[in-house]
């Protein structure tokens, strides 16, 4: 009896032995490291340094999650993260809130039926557009080389977009009909300001990808050119406006003011490396100019959407008389021909760049 339970203690540890040599179907994956601490400017490549911002670089070279998961981390770009990051709910609930009480004005009217409400959406849309890529870019963009380009690249493509939705908004709303009937702005406006916007677009990708630092002043040059013509173009139905409308029977003009000198603010800090140049290594974290730019930006955008607001419930319902709907309908396509035009204009800079890289 007992050789017996032997023998059947004996097959069962073979039994096992056999079933522990199996091969796992899963197995626990090892958790994923935090990211890394930040590190001076002299431990990251040349590219991912800015002039005057001596700290709070992350490394090169981490998963794309520690990227992802380093918006909780302090680091030289968190505010330029958050100050998109943050704005982009913002304005969703703004747009929001302005739709509800716009769509009770008539009686129950569907507003989102309308056609004349078509730019409007377009420029909304081109606003979270800009706001996503330039988080995604100040986030992501210390991955590599080559994701920094890319990244930059698209962020290039977000500005483009918005310059048009923000002309759209412009000519179909806030123009007035001494403005169109001026030297035949009403005929080259749209496409224009389509050119124009595409081009800063291509210059802005040549430039970073052509140019290395210390940066020439000739990449400014070919950075603000088109970039300022494309915005002289736009706003100028703002312009004409502000100085000929009645400041006490329009309550878009402070709106539209305040989009003005919010931009000329955000271009300044964008322009030149203030404060940080006169503190270098004080203003790594916050307080740089490229960090006060995004502040300005985001402002101006949200009072460019309130002055919008105002001027699309002031004239609802003269726009299609005014402009027709075939010409609301072709706008409205050659938004999205544009960011065809500027993603293809990236895709082609972003083969360029791999081939330097590859070839480095």
């Amino acid at each position: 009896m007992s050789t017996v339970i032997l023998q059947r203690l004996s097959t069962l540890s073979l039994t096992v032995k056999q079933l522990g040599n199996l091969p796992r179907l899963s197995t626990p994956s090892p958790p994923s490291p935090p990211p890394k601490p930040t590190v001076p400017a002299g431990d990251v490549p040349s590219l991912f340094r800015e002039p005057y911002i001596l700290s709070g670089y992350r490394p090169t070279g981490q998963s794309w999650k520690c990227y992802l998961l380093s918006v909780f981390q302090w680091h030289n770009e968190s505010l330029n993260v958050w100050t998109h990051l943050l704005a982009a709910p913002v304005l969703l609930l703004r747009c929001w809130a302005l739709l509800a009480v716009t769509s009770g004005d008539d009686g129950g009217h569907p507003l989102l039926l309308d056609l004349s409400v078509l730019p409007l959406a377009l420029y909304v849309l081109s606003s979270l557009t800009y706001l996503a890529c330039s988080v995604a870019a100040h986030l992501l963009q210390s991955h590599s080389e080559l994701a920094h380009y890319s990244l930059f690249f698209l962020d290039y493509v977000g500005v483009a977009v918005y310059q048009y939705g923000c002309a759209l908004g412009h000519y179909f709303y806030s123009a007035e009909a001494a403005w169109r009937n001026t030297g035949g702005l009403r005929t080259f406006f749209l496409p224009g300001a389509a050119l124009l916007a595409w081009l800063s677009c291509a210059c802005c990708c040549f430039a970073k990808a052509h140019y290395r630092r210390p940066y020439p002043l000739r990449r400014k040059v070919c950075q603000l050119i088109p970039t300022s013509l494309a915005y002289f173009l736009d706003i100028s139905p703002v312009v004409q406006r502000l100085v000929t409308g009645d400041w006490e029977r329009d309550a878009a003009l402070p709106f539209h003011a305040g989009q003005v000198a919010f931009f000329l603010m955000a271009a300044f800090f964008f322009s030149y490396p203030f404060p940080e140049c006169f503190l270098p290594g004080h203003c790594d974290i916050v307080g740089h100019a490229h960090q006060v730019f995004h502040l300005f930006l985001s402002m101006c955008t949200m009072c460019q959407l309130e002055a919008l607001f105002r001027d699309f419930v002031a004239r609802r319902e003269a726009i299609l008389e005014v402009h027709g709907e075939e010409l609301v309908v072709e706008a409205s396509v050659s938004f999205f021909i544009l960011v065809l035009c500027c993603l293809a204009t990236a895709g082609w800079m972003h083969r360029t760049v791999h081939k330097q890289l590859k070839n480095k």
